[in-house]
C-alpha cells in the first residue's frame, strides 16, 4: 500500500513538473537571461507571493510592455513574450511552481 502511495505521489510530482518544464523552462533557457531572474525582478516589485502570483498570472495572460518587469534593452532584444496557451489551472500550477522553486524565504540563514 505505501508503494502504491509513493508511485502515486511521485506520478503527481512528474506530472506536474511537466508542466513548468514543458511550458516555461523550454523557451526560457533559450534565453541568455536565466529564468531566475525574471523571478528577482518580480519580487522585487511586487514582495509578496500573493502578489507575484498575480502579477505573473495577469502578465502571462495579458501581456504588454507598459507591465513587463524586464528592462526596455531587453524588450527590444527579444520582444513582449506572446499570450500564454495555458488554461487558468495550468498557469498557476506552473506559477506555483516557479515559485517554490525560487523562492528565498525560508532559506536565508
Amino acid at each position: 500500500m505505501a508503494r502504491l502511495v509513493l508511485l502515486f505521489l511521485f506520478m503527481v510530482y512528474i506530472l506536474n513538473a511537466d508542466i513548468y518544464e514543458n511550458n516555461c523552462l523550454k523557451c526560457h533557457n533559450k534565453l541568455p537571461v536565466s529564468i531566475d531572474k525574471y523571478f528577482y525582478r518580480y519580487l522585487l516589485k511586487y514582495s509578496s507571493e500573493v502578489n507575484v502570483k498575480k502579477a505573473m498570472v495577469n502578465y502571462l495572460n495579458n501581456p504588454k510592455k507598459d507591465t513587463t518587469i524586464m528592462p526596455e534593452a531587453f524588450i527590444k532584444r527579444f520582444g513582449i513574450k506572446k499570450k500564454t496557451k495555458l488554461n487558468e489551472k495550468q498557469l498557476k500550477k506552473a506559477i506555483s511552481i516557479y515559485w517554490e522553486k525560487y523562492k528565498i524565504f525560508g532559506k536565508l540563514k
